[in-house]
């Protein structure tokens, strides 16, 4: 919860008359707000389809060989044969749903959603620093996201060697034939790229440039310094891994050997390009989502947050130390065990920052009138899972346990427990907590705490038990685990395993229909219904076309706040903090 003060009231704003016609302001629109749900409506449509992909892997894992008459009809025999996925379409099955939650829906709901809708309002800006090249960075990842899909469908091939697109497996050599699909996955992502690009210099300009007077640096609220630290990371690392794709099409295309060995290539080349972008992919994945759970637990708790600086430093180092860590995806590539000592104990330290994050969020709901709304239980689920993902990577920081479990489903659940249980609840929370703002309307709190007790709990029954998985030797991006004797005994957990994610996928359909039937149907939301101290609360819901009216004059940070017994006899009425519990959503004062 930021504590600020501005000149004006919600009173005082009036509506900006937008007189462009309907394809400028809905289709190619410059607005921020616009392209933002632009961009939550396509990351939904992925997030939907890699989690459909996800049903099919875990059929033929929880029932290996039996058929499943409904996909038959979906596609070509060529993948699947009388109702049975087959081996070749399976790897397909991993590569794309790796690829689509992680570059098509994770990371656009996080920089391209948020990023876009929040960092104007909540600065006090009218709109981005570059509003046509912000709608450019939309209309790139429209066509990525189509090539990426059309992928599945050419002939000669589909994409298959993996979300990581390990070389030679995904380069052309005598061994190992490339593709078309696996070309059409390496032009899609270098055309994702340079809209991530665009964007993230669009938002470092914003931020550094188009703050509202007395909005200094902290004073940011701490989900616009996430997106900022995002921003620069994905402005460093994505350059490296086009540069890397690009070189990998130039050996399926044109007959370069960077990455083959039989003319003196390296495959070890691919693996440190890719993680160096890999690595510092993770925390672009989990930073934006640690700054929204932030002001969301601070407002749920009715306090300030705890530890404000430290917060914004614990951001900053993790964005620095996370340039340090790539290699030890590479503790079993023939790494000198010296170099992989380095890398362990730079591991090992990163852990450090994110402790004294879990320890504010703890401080700031320490006696704090807490409000478990909605969101208030998202943000808090995301803590807990963050942690239990955070514990479970301090294991493969550590080179000799990591030889063990390595490339085990140990690292799968570990993976979604910081992507799923970490990002997606922050995203479910920030979705929930701004929905509001962006529609109007209020989403059901009823089925909203329904979608979040069954997501929660199908989550963990999902993957927990891949840890115990792991630790048994169980391989991931395994076709039929029956095939192999000593997985012959853990079937029945992979089939509990299978139940509990067609359970999870089913309750994401409950959130989907209160998404859409709550903004034609939903209560109807004041401008401030948490009772949220933010600039973006100000503004009417949804905001204007400019946003502000007048530009904002901030007067006080997140972290400067008086003595609760001394009011600000200096601010007007209705400018002054108010400390009271929140009323229910829709409710009164």
């Amino acid at each position: 919860m930021t504590e600020m003060a501005t000149r004006g009231t919600i009173a005082e704003q009036h509506t900006h008359r937008d007189d462009r016609p309907f394809i400028r302001r809905y289709i190619f629109s410059t607005d921020h707000k616009i392209i933002g749900i632009q961009f939550l409506l396509m990351s939904l449509l992925f997030l939907l389809l890699g989690g459909m992909l996800a049903m099919l892997m875990r059929w033929q894992l929880g029932f290996p060989g039996r058929p499943l008459p409904i996909i038959g009809s979906l596609f070509p025999e060529a993948m699947v044969q009388n109702g049975i996925v087959l081996p070749e379409f399976y790897d397909s099955l991993v590569t794309m749903h790796g690829t689509f939650m992680v570059f098509f829906a994770i990371m656009p709901l996080l920089v391209g959603v948020f990023g876009n809708y929040l960092i104007p309002l909540k600065i006090g800006a009218p709109d981005m620093a570059f509003p046509r090249i912000n709608m450019a960075s939309f209309w790139l990842a429209v066509p990525a996201g189509v090539l990426m899909l059309a992928g599945f469908f050419v002939e000669g091939g589909h994409a298959a060697a993996g979300w990581t697109s390990y070389a030679p497996l995904s380069a052309n050599s005598e061994y190992s034939g490339v593709s078309t699909g696996q070309i059409i996955w390496c032009i899609s992502l270098i055309v994702l790229g340079l809209s991530s690009i665009l964007g993230s210099f669009n938002y470092i300009t914003t931020i550094i440039n188009m703050r509202a007077p007395g909005m200094i640096w902290f004073r940011m609220p701490l989900s616009i310094w996430s997106l900022f630290i995002t921003a620069i990371l994905v402005l460093l690392a994505m350059p490296v891994l086009s540069g890397a794709i690009i070189m990998l099409l130039f050996d399926q295309t044109i007959g370069t050997h960077f990455f083959l060995p039989p003319k003196g290539g390296q495959p070890l080349l691919w693996q440190h390009l890719f993680w160096f972008f890999g690595h510092p992919e993770v925390y672009i994945l989990i930073l934006p989502a640690m700054g929204m759970a932030s002001d969301i637990i601070a407002n749920g708790s009715r306090k300030p947050i705890f530890g404000y600086v430290s917060m914004v430093l614990a951001l900053l180092g993790i964005g620095v130390l996370g340039w340090g860590v790539w290699g030890h995806h590479m503790f079993m590539s023939g790494m000198n065990p010296t170099l992989g000592t380095g890398f362990m104990i730079s591991t090992l330290l990163i852990s450090v920052p994110s402790a004294i994050k879990v320890f504010n969020w703890m401080g700031t709901m320490w006696r704090g009138n807490i409000q478990f709304h909605v969101p208030m239980l998202h943000a808090v689920s995301f803590v807990a899972m963050f942690v239990i993902g955070g514990l479970s990577g301090v294991f493969m920081a550590a080179s000799p346990v990591d030889i063990y479990i390595h490339d085990t489903y140990f690292i799968v659940a570990h993976l979604h427990y910081v992507l799923f249980g970490g990002s997606l609840f922050a995203i479910f929370a920030s979705i929930t907590y701004w929905y509001p703002k962006m529609f109007g309307r209020l989403m059901s709190p009823r089925w909203g705490k329904v979608h979040f007790w069954l997501t929660f709990v199908f989550y963990n029954l999902v993957f927990f038990p891949m840890h115990q998985l792991g630790l048994h030797g169980h391989m991931r991006r395994l076709y039929d685990p029956t095939q192999y004797e000593f997985l012959k005994p853990l079937q029945p957990l992979n089939t509990f395993i299978s139940i509990s994610a067609f359970l999870l996928f089913a309750s994401q359909l409950i959130f989907a229909v209160n998404f859409i039937a709550s903004w034609f149907t939903g209560a109807k939301a004041g401008p401030n219904p948490w009772h949220d101290n933010g600039l973006e609360w100000t503004l009417p819901s949804p905001p204007p076309h400019g946003n502000f009216a007048v530009t904002p004059t901030v007067y006080r940070g997140p972290y400067e706040y008086s003595s609760p017994l001394v009011e600000e006899d200096w601010l007007p009425q209705d400018r002054r903090l108010d400390r009271s519990p929140a009323p229910a959503p829709g409710g009164h004062r």
